[in-house]
């Protein structure tokens, strides 16, 4: 008999390529899908979904009491900064707010893990239904990086690192030794394209994990749809961290930039 585990699902790869997953690890998954964020083909993936805006946290916690759910996890992008755009909340949505120490995406998502883990819930850590996905280091794509490249890439690697520890974003663009463009709320895709508006083309995509990441919250990837917003952009390397950061659709993004000479690797 199959297992039964709660996913929140936003935008992005990863809830489709966790379904999969999942199901071949013997899970069926209950999902609750976020408005705005999530892809409607999830729909062809599992039986049972329900949509919510993202501050309906109640409203989630007891749908997945009423399907039996025990276990769930966060999966892909969630846009909370879409709370700021509204100009009320719900009570319970306000609470959480003022119980965090801030404001940042991480401590929102920390204590709506609190609340459901009060409600009997515990957020798991979704990794488990991953390992397919992570790289070794390496160069995947039959263009390697040139000499100003790797140059590019040794200046904003520590400083990516930086920038993800500090909780501001975890994508960095560089062209010539000088930072283009720093991640912040609008995620790495929007990053690149703000990118290929103020510097043009040939400018190398850095992504790194934080020092601690804490994968229930928000684990990073890259893919197929990083690579298509990169060459549309005119970028020319995509350098992510290996072994901790999954790459979705591997072979389709590899195939996509080697038609367009686009670097990709993965390094420590």
């Amino acid at each position: 008999m199959a297992k039964r585990i709660g996913m929140i699902a936003g935008s992005g790869d990863i809830p489709k390529q966790i379904i999969d997953q999942a199901e071949k690890q013997g899970y069926v998954c209950t999902v609750a899908a976020i408005k705005g964020e999530h892809d409607a083909s999830l729909l062809d993936h599992v039986e049972t979904l329900k949509w919510f805006d993202v501050d309906k946290v109640r409203e989630v916690a007891e749908f997945f009491k009423d399907q039996g759910i025990k276990e769930a996890f966060f999966a892909g992008k969630i846009d909370v900064m879409v709370l700021f755009r509204r100009k009320r909340f719900g009570k319970l949505a306000f609470n959480l707010l003022m119980r965090g120490k801030d404001w940042s995406p991480a401590t929102l998502i920390h204590t709506a893990i609190d609340y459901f883990l009060k409600q009997g819930i515990d957020i798991i850590d979704p990794t488990i239904f991953l390992s397919p996905y992570f790289c070794r280091a390496g160069v995947f794509t039959k263009t390697c990086p040139n000499k100003q490249d790797q140059e590019d890439i040794s200046f904003g690697w520590d400083k990516a690192k930086i920038l993800a520890d500090q909780d501001i974003g975890q994508t960095l663009i560089v062209k010539n030794k000088i930072v283009v463009a720093v991640e912040g709320a609008e995620g790495t895709n929007e990053t690149i394209s703000r990118a290929g508006d103020l510097i043009g083309d040939g400018f190398v995509v850095i992504k790194r994990t934080r020092t601690h990441q804490d994968p229930r919250i928000d684990l990073p990837g890259v893919g197929l749809e990083t690579v298509k917003r990169l060459v549309k952009a005119g970028g020319k390397v995509l350098c992510f961290e290996a072994d901790k950061m999954p790459f979705f659709q591997k072979n389709e993004a590899i195939q996509l930039a080697d038609m367009n000479n686009v670097s990709i690797l993965a390094r420590h």
